[in-house]
């Protein structure tokens, strides 16, 4: 069975850091692409971070340029987001999906999702 579940969310005071997780079971990383979400309320899903399937291709938005790492582990079927230098806008709740092979920016494109995981920046 299929399945993304992600942790690590919480609450952190400004300029601080986070490492969200997302383990992936039921599928390879190796033909699978993975990107992170988030979404506010009352605002639209926005894409954050993308690591393809072969895991040399990553890409990220430009809200987080520079301050969110996207990695993968490929024995533990694990990716991570290290979200430094947190700011108050990025409060959101954080998902991680799955699309065969290459990233797309478009939620729609992404069959498979996970739960989510609240992250909150306030001092």
């Amino acid at each position: 069975q299929l399945q993304l579940v992600e942790s690590g969310g919480g609450l952190v005071q400004p300029g601080g850091s986070l490492r969200l997780s997302c383990a992936a079971s039921g599928f390879s990383l190796s033909w699978n692409a993975i990107a992170w979400f988030r979404q506010a309320p009352g605002k639209a899903r926005e894409a954050i971070s993308c690591i393809n399937n072969g895991g040399g291709s990553t890409d990220y938005g430009d809200s987080v340029k520079g301050r969110f790492t996207i990695s993968r582990d490929q024995a533990k079927n694990t990716v991570y987001l290290q979200m430094n230098s947190l700011k108050p806008e990025d409060t959101a709740v954080y998902y991680c999906a799955r699309r065969f092979r290459s990233c797309n920016s478009q939620p729609t494109e992404y069959p498979n999702w996970g739960q989510g995981t609240q992250v909150t920046v306030s001092p």
